[in-house]
């Protein structure tokens, strides 16, 4: 692992050496490039620097614990203790720097939530779940843009499909994909019963046309007139779209935008997307790997999170973890669930490593 560390941090160097040359400025793309690749090791190279310093001191300490005087015999041995504690942590934060990256961590997402069973329940808790994905891409500066919805009943989505673009989006929320849960009395239950209703959520990375390619003469294109709430170009000009793929049947829609150009083109990303994650869901049955992208049938089984309204409590089933604040968790505040996911999934991998080292 040293031996890879001390390598990453040479080439750390090289690159700053680079970026500091001011000839580097006059080619755009290529200081572009230099600078995306030093932010890339940035975070690694600090630590693995902290790990030499802390380990250079803890063989000074240590010789220090010879000394005649008993004072400075005394204060390097607090000193070893601590450093001591301190480098297992930074050595365990190397092991994870060091697992590979997915290289759809940085993209931007396809945001899909539709209602599974309970009926309008499901729809009402489609919309909840959105909502909530809204407030925690707005409390991260992102961007969210609807690009499909299919209310039911004006409560609610049966389905609603929206593009979320900012820093890193896809490395924070593709572990949202699967069926949620929620138990709760609905407004309409007249004798205070808990219903059980299902919503599925998908992640899908933005990719871009040279991630996926698709020939024109495989798809089918649609137009229909947009309905629901959308302005005054609704049931008026045929700007909707739909896209079908027809290898796979993969279809998608959109009418959000009035023009049936930037339907069509919203429509298109969302189509690569969703032929990206078919694809990357079948290399990874090849390789025996549970697909973790599952969205799942809309049912009952196969939860990932139950949603508990009685209780105020929210819980993953696939770290066990349950937080005792569903109302601030319904607002957006899901940092604290969506940190754990990552930290489970790097132990994981962690896990793997080790066995088949």
């Amino acid at each position: 692992m040293f031996a890879k560390l001390e390598n990453l941090e040479r080439k750390f160097e090289d690159l700053e050496r680079d970026l500091a040359d001011p000839a580097v400025f006059d080619d755009q793309e290529r200081y572009r490039k230099l600078t995306k690749a030093r932010a890339d090791l940035f975070d690694i190279v600090q630590a693995f620097r902290e790990h030499q310093r802390l380990t250079r001191e803890l063989a000074e300490n240590k010789e220090m614990l010879a000394d005649a005087d008993p004072g400075i015999k005394e204060m390097a041995k607090a000193e070893v203790a601590a450093i001591a504690e301190r480098l297992p942590e930074i050595e365990q934060r190397l092991r994870v720097l060091l697992l590979p990256k997915d290289p759809m961590d940085e993209k931007n997402i396809i945001l899909e939530i539709r209602a599974g069973t309970g009926g309008e329940e499901a729809a009402l808790f489609a919309g909840d779940l959105f909502r909530m994905y809204s407030r925690f891409a707005e409390r991260k500066g992102w961007r969210l843009e609807i690009m499909d919805a299919h209310e039911m009943g004006g409560h609610g989505f049966k389905e609603v499909v929206a593009n979320i673009s900012g820093d890193r989006v896809y490395s924070q929320l593709k572990y949202e994909s699967g069926t949620h849960r929620v138990q709760r009395v609905p407004e309409t239950e007249s004798q205070g019963r808990i219903h059980t209703s299902a919503v599925t959520v998908a992640i899908l990375p933005e990719v871009e046309e040279v991630d996926v390619q698709i020939d024109p003469g495989d798809l089918r294109v649609d137009t229909y007139r947009a309905s629901g709430a959308g302005g005054q170009h609704v049931n008026k000009t045929d700007s909707a779209i739909r896209i079908t793929h027809i290898p796979t049947g993969v279809v998608v829609a959109c009418q959000e935008e009035k023009s049936q150009h930037k339907n069509r083109a919203k429509a298109m990303k969302m189509l690569r997307s969703k032929l990206y994650d078919a694809m990357a869901s079948e290399r990874k049955a090849e390789e025996d790997e549970s697909r973790r992208a599952q969205v799942g049938t809309g049912d009952r089984s196969g939860r990932i999170r139950t949603y508990n309204f009685p209780q105020g409590r929210v819980s993953d089933h696939r770290i066990n973890l349950t937080l005792y604040s569903l109302d601030r968790f319904m607002e957006g505040e899901i940092d604290e669930m969506l940190s754990a996911l990552v930290s489970h999934h790097q132990a994981e991998a962690l896990k793997q490593q080790a066995e088949s080292a």
